[in-house]
């Protein structure tokens, strides 16, 4: 089967843990392989912050043919997150009670709200039981917040580089992010474009989040002792540019809110409960370097899951490792499988 990206239409009230409720939205989400005849080899891929629902793209080392998620192997999913500007409901989309597009009046979803929306499309692709359910960073608090809210749906996950809930310390680099686009001028006009110089600064504030000071010191030496322009310098404005030609200040403003809301302990019931009922075959791994969802988050988890395994890859590249390790990933994986 071909790799196809298609659009199911959630129809209904979803009511949101915010208190809002946002009615018949689209979910956009890519499909790659043929589902057995006995409906056990799906797999469900959880994509980070910026990225879309197609995991080839992004994580090409990881999945396609010949990959660890082989499409001749496995049913691949990824569902866009609701909040983005790759296809599914976000600020973008036309708001069915004005007839038009929400912009920053977008309800943000939390994950356990979005983990919510993408089990009914399972149902929609007749699915019981997931093989194996994977994700890293924002993917990986989908990923929990699902397991831990339907604790029978995966036979196996592995949530990388990811919490429970997430830190004062992430928080605040995502608040230092949305200031940065607050205090773009356009911000608070009605227009799509509203905050995009401003998305640029946020995401070089991300980068030193994603990052770790070995890659930079790998990666952006400057041969010449340069004085006033950088190699370093010249990386953070790139990125940012680049961010800019592929995603939307609003959806970007609106995920990191998505992100800061993520506790799978909200309310009187503490995180430790719910982890404890996650009856999956679970392997945790963590990046060795990673700033932003340190090796004490990834060792919190497996203290608190049920038979967890924790691994711990080595890498200079930080919270990016998840995206870059992919021959280490494998092997894990691999290993996991085996037993």
């Amino acid at each position: 089967m071909e790799k196809q990206t298609k659009t199911y239409r959630y129809t209904g009230l979803l009511e949101l843990e915010s208190g809002k409720k946002i009615r018949d939205f689209d979910l956009t989400y890519t499909v790659w392989g043929k589902l057995s005849e006995k409906k056990d080899n799906a797999v469900w891929i959880f994509h980070g912050m910026t990225a879309n629902s197609d995991p080839g793209e992004w994580w090409p080392g990881m999945v396609g043919a010949g990959k660890f998620f082989d499409p001749s192997r496995f049913y691949i999913i990824c569902v866009n997150m609701p909040g983005s500007c790759y296809g599914s409901a976000g600020p973008l989309s036309t708001n069915p009670e004005t007839g038009k597009p929400y912009l920053h009046a977008f309800p943000f979803f939390s994950s356990l709200d979005m983990v919510r929306a993408f089990d009914a499309l399972r149902k929609e692709l007749q699915i019981e039981k997931i093989f194996m359910g994977i994700g890293a960073s924002m993917g990986g608090q989908q990923l929990l917040s699902w397991s831990t809210e339907q604790p029978d749906v995966f036979e196996y996950i592995v949530p990388i580089a990811t919490n429970a809930f997430h830190s004062p310390w992430g928080k605040a680099f995502n608040a230092s992010q949305r200031m940065s686009i607050e205090n773009d001028p356009s911000w608070k006009t009605d227009s799509e474009n509203a905050g995009m110089e401003g998305m640029k600064v946020a995401r070089s504030i991300a980068l030193l989040s994603y990052r770790h000071y070995e890659a930079y010191d790998t990666t952006q030496q400057d041969a010449d002792a340069a004085i006033e322009y950088t190699r370093s310098e010249s990386y953070q404005r790139y990125q940012g540019e680049k961010l800019a030609k592929r995603f939307n200040a609003i959806s970007y403003y609106t995920l990191t809110k998505s992100m800061d809301s993520h506790h799978l302990g909200r309310g009187t019931i503490q995180a430790e409960k719910k982890l404890a009922t996650i009856r999956s075959k679970t392997l945790i791994i963590g990046i060795s370097s990673d700033l932003l969802f340190p090796i004490s988050e990834q060792q919190w988890l497996a203290a608190h899951i049920p038979h967890a395994d924790l691994a711990i890859i080595d890498s200079i590249y930080g919270h990016d490792g998840f995206l870059l390790e992919d021959d280490k990933i494998t092997t894990l994986l691999n290993n996991l499988i085996s037993k």
